[in-house]
């Protein structure tokens, strides 16, 4: 959506609630790689660490973080 990504979560029937999520690079690579898959926080900071290099420590902690805000936004299961 003009040149931004993002995820759009569609409301029920009768109700507006549509929310658009916008992704940055790093969650939009996350988004890719674990799209339809199960995971846990330690396989989001794997990714973190392989693709950017970080430490393990900073990689878990955003990781822990992406996660809970996925929950927040009802786009995965707790």
């Amino acid at each position: 959506m003009a040149g931004e990504n993002v995820v759009i979560m569609q409301g029920t029937v009768g109700s507006d609630m549509t929310r658009i999520i916008s992704l940055n690079d790093s969650s939009l690579l996350l988004w890719n790689e674990l799209q339809d898959k199960e995971f846990e926080v330690a396989d989001v900071a794997n990714i973190l660490v392989e693709n950017y290099g970080i430490d393990l420590a900073t990689a878990e902690r955003d990781a822990k973080a992406w996660v809970e805000k996925l929950q927040e936004c009802n786009l995965i299961d707790n």
